[in-house]
């Protein structure tokens, strides 16, 4: 027993007068320290069949919702890799990160001094390690390296190389004019085998972490790759598709025309491809999530033969949507739902909510404190995120805070950001302050975000609520 324990013990003797109490008398659920996986997965959107969606074949994902609480609608802070990243794993917004592109280290730049949600508990004696992407690095042209990683958040790191790398120039890609292959849609169906790639190195090598680091505390990282493009998997994750199964997103034919220019990132729409090409490629998208869930499910098979599910916090998170088509848009970079809206799963010992859903609104930014919380730890007094601990004991608990999104734009004239906010009902935006073009979506009515309801006198009480909402946010750590 230690020596705060000890005080605590004779303390409650006295008052209770209970001479026999003992050391196994006291509350133990804090006395050890829980374990977290925290599993990242790159370009995942909703297309899940634990979030609805009926074709996508995600057995492992749909488990682990099973066992945790799943938010249905947690927003990104940034709808790119890097600013995403660096948002959950600081705690910090963008605009104080002031990371909004793919090349900036934030430790060499911004936030020399930042303690990261790793670093926090390296800080406090757990074993930290990463397996693959969690901060940034180049998908696909720095796979097997280090990236834009921070050592000061780890006390070892993994890099995984497999047979993808190797099949890159096999590619069919329908939009080579775009910069790179992490910048197409392109795809590849493979002949190798689940082993053979690099989402498989990375279970590998987070399971060989966790049967080494069973009996003592740990914060591992595990990053998975896919279904980030190019889409390059076994072909026989493509054949759980048939292209005549997949159905096209439906828009109206008038959709844009109510749409800020700065809003719109793909013209043509769908990059001018045919229907059976973007088919092709919807169905490449979702034979990557199975991949990727078939990786998955060999990490939580080794909690369940190692044990470790009633010790360790495992978070299923994707760092920012992705784009089938809805608007004409592909890929990520808008503030549209599809953009905005991630994955996260929550699966944490003992919390009364789990196996249920949450329709709260909520932030990538949730993790760090949440996490912190839940391990009985004192996170830094600037994270901008709340603790998702009352949400992980009861689901539909009053929520009252919003989501914020933003993205930067550039053009002639110099770089805009563009900024979102997501309550229960509404999505409003603005681009440049409002320069450029604002937006309204009523998602009671419009959970597409069809109709631009912004400049409707009648939504006009509205506009400026939300507007006043959004400068709030911009003022906020």
């Amino acid at each position: 027993m230690t020596e705060p324990h000890r005080i605590l013990l004779s303390v409650l003797c006295i008052f209770l007068g209970a001479q026999s109490l003992s050391a196994a008398d006291l509350p133990q659920a804090d006395a050890r320290k829980l374990n977290v996986l925290f599993i990242a997965v790159d370009d995942l959107n909703n297309h899940l069949g634990c979030y609805g969606n009926p074709l996508v074949k995600s057995p492992n994902v749909d488990r682990l919702a099973k066992r945790g609480v799943r938010f249905d609608r947690a927003y990104c802070q940034f709808p790119l890799c890097s600013p995403s990243r660096v948002s959950l794993l600081t705690g910090l917004r963008p605009d104080t990160t002031r990371i909004f592109d793919l090349q900036t280290d934030f430790r060499k730049s911004t936030l020399p001094q930042v303690v990261t949600m790793p670093q926090l508990f390296r800080q406090n004696g757990w074993f930290v390690a990463r397996v693959g992407k969690i901060f940034h690095y180049g998908v696909p042209g720095q796979i097997g390296t280090s990236g834009l990683d921070d050592p000061l958040s780890w006390d070892r790191v993994g890099n995984p190389r497999g047979r993808d790398k190797d099949e890159e120039d096999k590619v069919t890609n329908l939009n080579p004019a775009n910069r790179g292959l992490g910048a197409a849609l392109a795809w590849y169906e493979s002949p190798g085998t689940d082993a053979e790639f690099t989402d498989a190195k990375v279970a590998a090598e987070t399971i060989r972490l966790l049967e080494e680091r069973k009996d003592k505390p740990f914060f591992i990282g595990c990053g998975f790759y896919r279904p980030h493009v190019p889409w390059i998997v076994p072909k026989k994750y493509f054949e759980l598709y048939p292209l005549d199964k997949i159905a096209l997103t439906q828009n109206p034919f008038n959709d844009r025309d109510d749409i800020p220019p700065p809003a719109l990132t793909v013209r043509p729409p769908n990059y001018g491809r045919t229907d059976e090409e973007c088919r092709e490629a919807i169905r490449a998208y979702y034979g990557s999530i199975s991949y990727m869930d078939a990786q998955l499910g060999k990490v939580l098979d080794a909690l369940d033969r190692l044990k470790l599910w009633d010790r360790t916090i495992v978070i299923l998170w994707g760092d920012h949507g992705w784009h089938l088509g809805e608007h004409g848009l592909w890929q990520k970079m808008s503030l549209f739902e599809e953009s905005a809206r991630v994955p996260l799963i929550f699966a944490a010992p003992g919390q009364k909510g789990n196996g249920k859903a949450s329709v709260r609104v909520v932030e990538s930014l949730d993790v760090y404190p949440t996490v912190a919380d839940l391990c009985g730890l004192i996170a830094p007094n600037n994270l901008a995120g709340a603790s998702l601990r009352p949400l992980l004991n009861k689901p539909g608990l009053r929520w009252e805070r919003p989501a914020y999104t933003q993205v930067q734009r550039g053009d002639a004239a110099g770089r805009f950001m563009g900024r979102s906010v997501r309550t229960d009902r509404w999505r409003y935006t603005e681009w440049d302050d409002g320069r450029r073009g604002v937006e309204l979506y009523d998602h009671q009515k419009d959970p597409r975000e069809f109709t631009n309801l912004a400049n409707d006198p009648k939504h006009a009480g509205t506009v400026a609520e939300l507007k006043g909402l959004l400068q709030k946010g911009r003022t906020a750590p």
